[in-house]
């Protein structure tokens, strides 16, 4: 039997995706999200009421949501894989990390995307107000967060020499809300880091398949 993963291209559920191949569990992608009803938006219903992905049941049907709750779920059965570090400060720091990013970045990237959640029926001015201010403090956040987890000795990856379950979330909610264009000129080093783990060998088919890259021009003469 196989895990199922409930989530769709450009999402969250990108680094479970990629958290699953490092586990090399099998699994099985159902494309389902709330903005796009021709998915299988009413069984993502069924395992989550709030039809928030990504969604994982397991092989003995048990559901777990909320990325962070499942990336520390999968390095916890799996410790093989290297999602969690094995050295318990460092394993403490990664939990710290996971759930900063949740708590603080995915959080304020919710409002950004669902202004309607925090503000009834907001007016041109009221969306774009929402917007600056949001992402002036969801940059913020990226600094703390380069600051506090990708210290002056840098390991090569978030969590050590491999990319772990820190370094899958923030690389991908790293991606929304101009977070990796302010990373770029404010702390190169991490975003290098967001790049080296979407060109990872065994990592970069799922980035490629949920963010294609744009088709190189053809060179003079090809047809």
């Amino acid at each position: 039997m196989s895990l199922t993963l409930y989530g769709h291209r450009g999402s969250g559920s990108a680094a479970i995706e990629a958290a699953l191949v490092l586990t090399r569990l099998p699994h099985r992608l159902v494309q389902a999200a709330s903005w796009a009803p021709e998915s299988a938006l009413e069984d993502l219903r069924l395992v989550n009421p709030l039809a928030q992905i990504p969604a994982l049941v397991w092989d003995d049907g048990v559901v777990m949501t909320e990325s962070a709750a499942i990336l520390i779920e999968l390095g916890l059965r799996h410790p093989a894989s290297g999602l969690l570090p094995a050295e318990p400060a460092a394993r403490a720091q990664a939990l710290r990390g996971l759930v900063f990013v949740a708590a603080n970045c995915y959080a304020m990237i919710g409002v950004i995307d669902f202004p309607d959640r925090v503000i009834d029926a907001p007016g041109d001015l009221e969306l774009q107000r929402i917007d600056q201010r949001c992402r002036t403090r969801l940059h913020g956040l990226w600094a703390v967060f380069a600051d506090q987890f990708w210290p002056a000795d840098k390991q090569a990856c978030l969590g050590g020499a491999a990319p772990g379950a820190l370094d899958l979330l923030a690389t991908v909610v790293s991606r929304w809300s101009g977070a990796r264009a302010h990373l770029a000129a404010s702390r190169p080093g991490l975003s290098r880091l967001f790049d080296r783990v979407e060109a990872h060998a065994a990592l970069a088919p799922v980035f490629d398949s949920h963010w294609p890259k744009p088709a190189l021009p053809a060179a003079a003469g090809q047809a």
